[in-house]
Order: structure tokens, then C-alpha cells, then sequence
């Protein structure tokens, strides 16, 4: 599979554009010159996204889009092409989550959860492919998550919706690898991550919940959906902690159940002040510009050595790479 050529503007259309992760990512291929389209359903959002993107340098079509909706992401996907010309880049970001034990999280958030995290994805990629297969050219990015490899506690439906989304993504690889079509399919595994929604996703827990330190800021996940669209890698993980997440999961997984079931909980609160009656976003937007950023500045990094490792992994050798991730991993591990 082909990467993309950088050499003209790109269409672009990013899922779940007016907060967090895809508030940096409309941002950051509208600082390439890129035109965007930002797809979500709040629209004062939408309207502060439209402002971010032309100020980084590109420019920008907001459609409010409901992505559990396959219709309207299809009439979205059709209003793009028709403004902007071919989607050369899809990026399937939308998300929403519920902070709770299981026992206690009602069947119709489940369900709403699955449906914005899985379907949403499922049928971004579905119309993306119906677009980029025909022309056998393309790139789409799925936003995932160290969670799609490894459970917590308190987060089981957002768990189990990023590992539907990793399986059904290498179910969808092996078509495009049988039918060797040069549309690339990727998926950005990333750490904890300074977004709005620990401001309004909802939870039923009395606490204010808080992404399990250390947390990265969203522009270094922007940075690594945007070097993912033009590199051909199977995945990209971002940040040591995912890269610790996911192996540590994959060799010792039983001690990582006994870890969390220790740590998990109460490592997802903080000490901020909390209203249990404030607004979230579960089944509609909350008002106003939720941005891209979370309450979590002073804590967030703003870059990732791992990740500056993993995008030079050809000019430095494999061996080397994962000597030096293997070597993180220790280090991560004292902490």
C-alpha cells in the first residue's frame, strides 16, 4: 500500500472535529494547507473548529453529523466531495464514554457508547472505502486507544467498544491486503490524553474523572493521526504508557488484572470540584466550544520520545527501536 503524496492540498475529514483529539487533528492538517471537513453535531463547536482551521492556514466545511447515523455520515462524506473534490484522508475520531462501574451503567448508554465508538467507525470507513476503493487511492485513521488492548475498570463500555474497533479493523485490512488495494488503513493507539471529555462525558461516579497519568497532550496524538494518513504502518502507538499498556497486557496479562483491580479506580479521579448534575454529551452536545483541550495543562507533555522514535523506525533500525522501547518499558515500570 501507497502512501499519500503530501505534494498537493488534501480533502480531509475528521469525526468528532470540534473536541479534544480531533479539534488538534482539523488543526493540524489545516496547518499542511489541508481543506477539512469537520464532522460533529454541536454547532457552536463546529463554528469555533471552522475559526481553527482557517487560522492554521486551511480550509474548512462543517457539517453536523451524527456518525451513529449512517445516512448522515454518507450525506456528509457526498457534501465534502462536492465542496472539496476527492477525500483523499478519513479519520474516525468521534468518541464518548461513561465513568462507572458496569452494574450501574444503563442498557441504553451501553448502547449509545458502542453505537458513537464502533458504528460510528464502522461506517466512517464504510463510506470512505466506498470513495477511495473505486480510485485505489486513500488513507483512513482510526483513533484508538492502549484500551483496545487492555481493560480498566470504570470504563467497561468504552473498553469493549476500541477492542470491536481493533478487531474489526484487521478484518478490513486483510480485504484491502487480499484485494491489494492501495488504500491504507491504520490505527493510532494512544495514551492518556488531555481532552474536554473528561469536562462532559458522563459518569456515575461522585468523583471528577481525570485520564490515568501520565497524560500527553491532544496535539502529540494530532501528530501522530497525521504522520499515520501518510506513512504506511499497520499501527502507531503513542507515548511509553501505551506502548507499556499494551505489551505488558499481551505478556502478563493476569497481573495486570490483580494491578488494576488495585490502582484502576482510584486512579481515574482527581481532586477538581465536581457537580454530578452537570451537563454531558452522551445522547446531545453540550452547548458551547468544548475546544481541545482538557483541565489537565500543567500535567500534560507535549511531545513523546517514543513517538519520535517510532516515526523514524526505518532510518534507525527496528532493533534499535525496540531496544530502546523495551528499555522505556523498564524504566516506566519503577515509577
Amino acid at each position: 500500500m501507497s502512501a499519500l503524496d503530501d505534494s498537493s492540498a488534501e480533502v480531509v475529514v475528521v469525526t468528532g472535529a470540534t473536541s479534544g483529539v480531533g479539534r488538534a487533528v482539523a488543526q493540524t492538517f489545516a496547518g499542511h494547507g489541508a481543506k477539512v471537513g469537520l464532522l460533529a453535531r454541536g454547532r457552536d463547536g463546529l463554528d469555533a473548529a471552522v475559526e481553527d482551521v482557517e487560522a492554521a492556514g486551511g480550509e474548512a466545511l462543517a457539517v453536523e453529523t451524527d456518525v451513529t447515523d449512517f445516512d448522515q455520515v454518507e450525506a456528509a462524506a457526498d457534501r465534502v466531495e462536492a465542496e472539496f473534490g476527492p477525500i483523499n484522508v478519513w479519520v474516525n475520531n468521534a468518541m464518548t464514554t461513561v465513568f462507572s462501574p458496569f452494574g450501574d451503567v444503563e442498557p441504553d448508554e451501553y448502547s449509545r457508547v458502542t453505537d458513537v465508538n464502533y458504528h460510528g467507525t464502522v461506517y466512517g470507513t464504510r463510506v470512505a472505502l466506498d470513495r477511495m476503493r473505486p480510485r485505489n487511492a486513500g488513507s483512513i485513521v482510526q483513533v484508538g486507544s492502549a484500551l483496545a488492548y487492555r481493560g480498566i475498570p470504570l470504563q467497561s463500555a468504552y473498553c469493549g467498544s476500541k477492542h470491536a474497533v481493533q478487531g474489526f479493523t484487521e478484518s478490513i485490512r486483510t480485504e484491502l491486503l487480499h484485494d491489494e488495494s492501495a488504500v491504507d488503513l491504520t490505527m493510532v493507539q494512544l495514551p492518556a490524553v488531555n481532552t474536554p471529555q473528561f469536562e462532559h462525558s458522563r459518569s456515575h461516579v461522585d468523583k471528577h474523572p481525570q485520564p490515568v497519568p501520565p497524560i500527553y497532550q491532544p496535539e502529540v496524538a494530532a501528530d501522530a493521526v497525521h504522520w499515520a494518513a501518510h506513512n504506511d504502518r499497520r499501527e502507531v502507538y503513542v507515548g511509553y504508557p501505551a506502548v507499556k499498556t499494551i505489551w505488558g497486557n499481551k505478556l502478563l496479562p493476569s497481573f495486570a488484572n490483580h494491578v488494576l483491580a488495585k490502582t484502576g479506580f482510584d486512579s481515574q479521579f482527581t481532586d477538581l470540584p465536581y457537580d454530578p448534575d452537570r451537563p454531558d454529551n452522551l445522547f446531545d452536545p453540550v452547548p458551547g466550544d468544548p475546544g481541545a483541550h482538557g483541565p489537565f495543562d500543567d500535567r500534560a507533555a507535549d511531545d513523546s520520545l517514543q513517538l519520535k522514535l517510532t516515526k523514524r523506525r526505518d532510518e534507525l533500525g527496528a532493533g534499535v527501536v525496540l531496544a530502546l522501547v523495551a528499555a522505556a518499558i523498564a524504566w516506566v515500570a519503577r515509577e
